[in-house]
């Protein structure tokens, strides 16, 4: 597709994400290795957003897993069809099948709820998969992915083992709440993910409001980055200066406006409070 990194970077301008050359390079490795990628960095800085340019790019489905506490493999990889199951065994009560054979007939794959990781793996097609916010589940749901991103294969006891026809491109994002382990950041190439420059949250800002003004973009620029640098609850992400952006032009583009739309950027009592009395 390309033979460069820098290659990547006007294509990716060009689905609406602003890329700097460093993450253009990892996602430029990705592709070309087949490997993992894992992202971290603050809330609301893009991570996410990067699998679904991907998924864009190369006209892939994305298959997204949303993690959190207490995630488990029957939400995550697979889980029986129970109902549909007990309907089958009750038809083939009197069908003079042994018992054997109808529990092979209920444990075959017509009967198993494919959960986001076994979707990305049996997949007739290439996918992007995306396990988002991964530091949310615990360290035991990391063991179920191991398999996974070393073989590209899930194991299920009452099928043996599933390989992937198509390798899915999988990319993990972490908010980094807690430490990822050792065992699944060796497989998987790495890249931080920083609130962006004020040169480059401006050129985001033109990018989702070609119409606004090039002195307005920088002093939301100017001032976001100010805000960033407070004691808040919640630093504001991308999104929120792209929302605060809107609201201002919206309400006439002022430094009057720019405090009547705080409700678009802030998303605290006490973050408003601090923003009031420091920079405004």
């Amino acid at each position: 597709m390309v033979s460069n990194p820098k290659e990547l970077i006007p294509i990716i301008d060009e689905l609406g994400y602003v890329i700097e050359e460093e993450l253009a390079t990892v996602l430029f490795l990705m592709l070309k290795l087949e490997k993992p990628l894992l992202l971290e960095g603050n809330p609301g800085v893009g991570k996410t957003r990067i699998a679904y340019i991907l998924s864009k790019l190369l006209d892939y489905e994305l298959v997204r897993l949303q993690c959190y506490e207490g995630l488990d493999v029957n939400n995550a990889i697979y889980e029986w069809n129970y109902q549909k199951q007990i309907l089958a065994i009750k038809l083939h009560e009197h069908s003079g099948k042994t018992t054997r054979e109808k529990e092979d007939l209920i444990f075959g794959e017509d009967y198993l709820l494919k959960r986001p990781l076994l979707k990305a793996i049996s997949s007739d097609r290439p996918c992007v998969l995306l396990i988002d916010e991964i530091d949310r589940a615990d360290e035991e749901f990391e063991a179920f992915l191991l398999e996974l991103l070393s073989d590209f294969q899930i194991s299920i006891p009452e099928l043996g083992t599933i390989r992937s026809a198509f390798k899915p491109l999988v990319v993990l994002t972490s908010n980094r709440t807690r430490e990822l382990s050792d065992a699944l950041k060796r497989r998987c190439l790495y890249h931080w993910v920083n609130y962006p420059s004020m040169d480059k949250e401006i050129r985001i800002i033109k990018k989702h409001l070609p119409d606004i003004e090039e002195r307005l973009a920088e002093q939301i620029a100017s001032y976001v980055d100010r805000i960033r640098n407070l004691k808040l609850d919640k630093a504001p992400g991308i999104a929120e200066t792209i929302d605060w952006a809107r609201g201002i032009a919206l309400l006439n583009g002022s430094s009057e406006a720019m405090v009547q739309s705080l409700a678009c950027l802030l998303k605290s009592d006490h973050d408003i409070k601090r923003v009031m009395e420091d920079i405004f």
